[in-house]
C-alpha cells in the first residue's frame, strides 16, 4: 500500500516512511492509496467476535500488504490487552467501556497500536526517533503511557499551560524516562502549530529523526476504526444494527475520519454526527460550506477545544472536497458549557450513569438528532473522574478515581515551561 499527501505536492510513501515522517513534506496529511473493503459477510460475521478477532480482520484491511500476518496480529492483540466490559445502564442503553486502557482513554488504543507499529518499523535502526505529540488532555496521557520504557524513542509532549484538568496533566507529566513533558503558554492550536512548524523545519530534520503520534499519524487514527465495527456487532448482537446512526464529540476530527473511513470499508452506518463544543469551525462548515478557523476558545470540554481541525483536510479528500457529498454522510451540532452541563446532570438523574463533558455532547446531539426509526451509538472519549473538577461541580458530588487514575497522581511534576515561540522549541529540541 502505498500513501499520498492531501497535498499532492511530494512522492508516495510507504507504509514505514508514512509512519515514521509522520506529517507528509508538503505539509499534506498522509491517506492510503486506496481503502480495501471488508466483504459483507464477513462483516455479518462480526456479532459475537471478540474485539481483538474484529479489530485484526480491519487491521488486515489497512496494513496487511505490508506488515506479515502473524506480526501485524501480534502487534493487534498486544495493543489490545485490556478488557472492554459491556456495562448496562437501562433498558435500552449500554456502555460498552472501550477506555479500559492505561490512561482511560479512548485514544490508548491508537496510541499503544502506533507505539508498537514503530517499534517494529524501527527493529534494525540504531538511530533514536523523537516522537512529538500536541495535547489537549488525552492524547498526550495515551501517547506517553503507549510509548514509556520503548527504547530508542523519546517523546515530547507539548500542552497548553493551564488548559488541561489536572489527572491529565499527572498521565504525562510524571513519568519521567523517555517522556518529557513541554508546557506551553498558549493554547492547544499553537501547540500544534509548533509540532508542524518542527516538521518542516530543515535544520531540526536534518539532525533529527522526528515523527508524530497525534491523529496526523496514520497509524494513529486508522487503527480508531475498530471502534465503530466493535460497536457494529454490539449493536448487532442486540438486534438494533439496523438504520444506525454515530455521535462522534469532534474536536481534530481523527476519530470522526477513522469513522468515515470505516463505512468506506463497508460497515454499514446510516449517517454520523459531528458534535462540537463552542469551538464550532466544523459545525459552522457543515451549515455553509466555509471553513474559517480561528483560535480556540476554553470549555468544560477540553480536548475539543480546537479552531483549526488538522484531519479537516482527510475529510475534504475522502469526499473530493465536494460540500454536498459531505454534508450527505454528516450532520453536526455545537452546545455551550451550559447545556453540556445540564446534560450530563440529567442523564445522571435519569440512569445514574455519569458522562465526562465530551461524551455529554455526543449523547445531546444523538438525542437531538436521532429518529423513531433509527438506532443511535455516541462516543465516549474518557472516564469522567479525569475530568473530576467540573464533572463535581455539575453533579454537586464527589465522583471516586479509579484506582488505575490515583497511581498518576502519586507522581511528581517534571514538565519544562515553554514560551509559544517556534525558535526556543528549536533550541530546545537541537539540544
Amino acid at each position: 500500500m502505498k500513501y499520498y499527501s492531501t497535498n499532492k505536492q511530494v512522492p508516495l510513501a510507504s507504509l514505514r516512511e508514512a509512519v515514521i515522517k509522520g506529517l507528509a513534506g508538503d505539509k499534506g496529511l498522509y491517506m492510503p492509496e486506496h481503502i480495501r473493503r471488508i466483504e459483507a459477510d464477513v462483516i455479518r460475521q462480526m456479532p459475537g467476535m471478540p474485539f481483538a478477532d474484529i479489530a485484526c480482520i480491519v487491521a488486515d484491511a489497512f496494513f496487511g500488504e505490508d506488515i506479515e500476518k502473524e506480526t501485524l496480529e501480534n502487534i493487534v492483540r498486544d495493543t489490545l490487552s485490556f478488557e472492554t466490559p459491556v456495562v448496562p445502564v437501562d433498558r435500552n442503553r449500554y456502555s460498552l467501556e472501550l477506555f479500559h486502557g492505561p490512561t482511560l482513554a479512548f485514544k490508548d488504543v491508537g496510541a499503544r497500536f502506533m507505539a508498537r507499529l514503530l517499534r517494529h518499523f524501527l527493529r534494525d535502526s540504531a538511530e533514536p526517533v523523537h516522537v512529538l505529540v500536541a495535547t489537549s488532555g488525552d492524547t498526550g496521557s495515551a501517547v506517553a503511557n503507549g510509548f514509556l520504557g520503548v527504547e530508542g524513542i523519546q517523546v515530547h509532549v507539548l500542552y497548553p499551560k493551564g488548559k488541561v484538568s489536572p489527572i491529565q496533566e499527572c498521565q504525562f507529566a510524571t513519568l519521567g524516562q523517555n517522556i518529557t513533558a513541554l508546557e506551553v503558554d498558549g493554547t492547544f492550536d499553537d501547540c500544534q502549530a509548533l509540532v508542524k512548524a518542527a516538521f518542516l523545519d530543515e535544520t531540526l530534520n536534518a539532525k533529527l529523526r522526528l515523527t508524530s503520534a497525534n491523529s496526523i499519524n496514520v497509524a494513529r487514527f486508522l487503527p480508531q476504526s475498530f471502534y465503530y465495527f466493535n460497536a457494529y456487532a454490539q449493536m448487532a448482537a442486540r438486534g438494533v444494527a439496523d438504520e444506525w446512526v454515530v455521535c462522534v464529540p469532534s474536536g481534530n476530527l481523527g476519530n470522526l475520519t477513522a469513522g468515515l473511513f470505516a463505512a468506506e470499508m463497508g460497515l454499514p452506518v446510516k449517517r454520523f454526527i459531528a458534535a462540537n463544543n463552542r469551538n464550532d469551525v466544523f459545525f459552522e462548515y457543515l451549515r455553509s460550506g466555509k471553513y474559517e478557523p480561528r483560535p480556540s476558545v476554553r470549555t468544560i470540554a477540553n480536548a475539543m477545544d480546537v479552531g483549526a481541525p488538522s484531519n479537516f483536510a482527510r475529510i475534504l479528500d475522502l469526499y473530493q472536497h465536494d460540500h454536498a457529498e459531505i454534508t450527505r454522510h454528516i450532520s453536526g451540532a455545537h452546545y455551550t458549557d451550559e447545556e453540556i452541563a445540564d446534560t450530563i446532570r440529567r442523564t445522571f438523574d435519569e440512569t445514574g450513569y455519569v458522562l465526562d463533558p465530551h461524551g455529554a455532547c455526543g449523547y445531546q446531539a444523538l438525542c437531538d438528532s436521532l429518529t423513531d426509526k433509527e438506532h443511535g451509538v455516541f462516543l465516549e472519549t474518557a472516564h469522567p473522574a479525569k475530568f473530576k473538577e467540573t464533572v463535581d461541580a455539575i453533579l454537586d458530588r464527589e465522583i471516586p478515581i479509579p484506582d488505575k487514575l490515583q497511581a498518576f497522581m502519586q507522581g511528581e511534576k517534571q514538565s519544562i515551561a515553554l514560551p509559544n515561540d517556534f525558535d526556543c522549541f528549536k533550541q530546545y529540541l537541537l539540544a
